[in-house]
């Protein structure tokens, strides 16, 4: 099939050349002609695992193209609507301007049996007011518009794109439903694991995954609170309830909350479209405020292994991506926790594999490193903010002599409290016991 994406971003090239993989012929389609010259001379924009060999494999297949004039739209099958929709300045609404702006652009280009097919995440009712404006636009033709929201896990999205759980496609119309099927008919021999609903529910499933997760992250969050309490471990009070079925492990694991470019926003647009609609939904409201506070609150931590304060000190901070394997750091913990060891006087280092130029226009104050070595060499203390492998086995003897103190906050429980303890660090990780 031919399918154009309408957004070169982390969705719309992920799902582009997932697509052209399959052997669909996939137009990307962006506004951003440096974005656009980039992708040309094979270089990625963003870093997510095995996508730079995808994309190059399937344009030298001449499967998959980029472009910023909309020619391939005439010639297409499906098109799919992938731009961003971050949150609205002043009431943390979903910014839609960009999707009704790419519908508006797209319909008089559009084939009289083309399906339009919203991937970014938009709110209920999204996909009636693309229909109106698809239908005053082109009064001539019934454009269908479908709603087929991406679960994609950043640093795991290609895996999750061609091995999904489910695919959720929100229509009624018989017609779109079928070149949705044919799009996806390659995942699977005999059946594609698609479930086919009405486009408002297939909008809310897609927000109602995320507030779920994101309850279930600061649901655990908060028991490591009561951990560290009454004595027990986290680790093992998620794995005890974990391996019941009705709950399972995943997204069970204690930190400094949750961030990056989906559960933030998400939860924020989910709850302004219940309080448009009357509905309270208090347990997303408390989600969504105790994660904000536990990111920047997670600094106190700091300052209590380092006996009551930071001022004149130095932290070295490993981790700065929201999640190990992208280069996202959009609402990562990192950035709370950094800027609240600098309120309180300390000088901040920090390394991340991936990150640093990202999160440079957001901490343009602290000092970046080559390394991880690099960045505790006459630090106080070491956070671990992200769990990246390369922070997972460090040489403890070489980073206790780089030290001026040997201290770590793990933030992420990656170490085990008696490996620190034959170290001879002082110790803090997350809903259990340190050592001193």
């Amino acid at each position: 099939m031919r399918v154009t994406m309408i957004g070169a971003g982390y969705v719309g090239l992920v799902s582009g050349a997932c697509f052209a993989d399959f052997g669909h012929h996939v137009t990307c389609i962006d506004k951003d002609a440096k974005k656009i010259e980039a992708l040309n001379r094979g270089e990625i924009p963003i870093f997510e695992p095995g996508l730079a060999d995808l994309v190059a494999a399937n344009v030298r297949q001449e499967r998959l193209h980029f472009a910023t004039d909309t020619v391939a739209i005439r010639e297409s099958e499906a098109v799919f609507i992938a731009v961003g929709t971050p949150s609205r300045r002043g009431d943390g609404h979903a910014d839609l301007t960009y999707v009704y702006d790419a519908v508006r652009e797209i319909a008089p280009l559009l084939s009289s049996t083309a399906v339009v097919i919203t991937k970014s995440t938009v709110p209920v009712g999204t996909g009636d007011e693309i229909e109106r404006i698809l239908r005053e636009r082109r009064p001539d033709v019934e454009i269908q518009a479908v709603s087929n929201p991406e679960f994609l896990r950043e640093g795991a999205a290609i895996q999750d794109f061609k091995h999904p759980d489910r695919i959720v496609v929100g229509s009624d119309n018989q017609t779109a439903r079928a070149v949705l099927a044919e799009i996806y008919r390659p995942l699977y021999l005999n059946s594609p694991p698609i479930i086919y609903v009405t486009r408002r529910t297939a909008e809310l499933i897609k927000y109602a995954a995320n507030a779920f997760l994101a309850t279930k992250i600061t649901f655990i969050n908060e028991v490591a609170d009561l951990c560290e309490q009454v004595g027990a471990d986290v680790n093992e009070v998620a794995r005890g309830i974990g391996l019941d079925n009705r709950i399972g492990g995943k997204f069970l694991h204690a930190g400094p909350g949750f961030g990056g470019s989906c559960f933030p926003k998400d939860t924020s647009a989910l709850l302004k479209t219940a309080q448009d609609f009357g509905v309270a939904m208090r347990i997303v409201e408390t989600v969504a405020a105790v994660n904000d506070q536990r990111k920047r609150g997670m600094a106190r931590k700091v300052v209590a292994a380092l006996d009551g304060s930071v001022r004149g000190k130095t932290v070295a901070v490993l981790g700065l991506t929201f999640k190990p394997n992208t280069d996202d750091t959009r609402d990562s913990p990192a950035i709370p926790l950094i800027t609240a060891l600098q309120d309180l006087g300390a000088t901040v280092r920090a390394y991340d594999p991936e990150g640093m130029e990202q999160a440079k226009p957001q901490l343009p104050a602290i000092h970046y490193s080559d390394s991880a070595y690099a960045a505790a060499e006459g630090a106080h203390a070491v956070v671990i903010a992200t769990e990246w492998e390369q922070f997972r086995a460090l040489d403890l003897t070489r980073l206790k002599r780089l030290m001026a103190q040997a201290v770590i906050v793990d933030l992420r429980n990656i170490y085990r409290t008696d490996e620190m303890k034959r170290a001879q660090f002082r110790y803090v990780g997350v809903g259990r016991a340190g050592v001193d």
